[in-house]
């Protein structure tokens, strides 16, 4: 991620997606995916890293934010969601938050075509996935929709 990826006035942040997609020509294209993210966190990146003062310069609006690879961010997550004392099991990993920030996204009433955006989903049968809700997820859907505080 580079300052000149983040839009403070906006409120998102775009992000390079690790897939690999090509144009017309069969090359490889580069593709971001902008995401909404909280004020008080763009703040906070703001105050930490200078992103308004970098972003007005060439050079450091395109320098990365952090020196930080694949790999090691991989790591990284991995061991706070360790410390953080998720079970091991597949979700606990970097694509299991991308799974949560999913199905979270869906159960807090965010419309799909929103979320397939975010997700950077071609096809909205894939986005639907997270639309799937079962047992106390489907339950609270159900009582949202009737007006009443939790289904009995």
């Amino acid at each position: 991620m580079t300052p000149v990826r983040v839009d403070l006035p906006v409120g998102t942040i775009a992000i390079r997606s690790l897939k690999k997609r090509k144009d017309a020509a069969d090359k490889q294209k580069v593709v971001f995916r902008t995401v909404p993210v909280p004020s008080d966190y763009l703040d906070t990146l703001n105050t930490a890293h200078g992103i308004r003062e970098a972003q007005k310069s060439k050079r450091q609006a395109s320098a990365p934010i952090w020196a930080l690879g694949r790999t090691r961010v991989w790591q990284i997550v991995k061991r706070i969601m360790i410390e953080a004392g998720i079970p091991d099991a597949p979700h606990r990993s970097p694509k299991g938050l991308r799974h949560g920030f999913g199905i979270n996204a869906s159960v807090n009433g965010v419309p799909l075509n929103m979320l397939q955006k975010w997700m950077g989903h071609t096809q909205l049968t894939t986005t639907a996935i997270y639309a799937d809700a079962v047992g106390k997820e489907e339950q609270d859907i159900a009582a949202r929709m009737w007006g009443e505080e939790r289904c009995i």
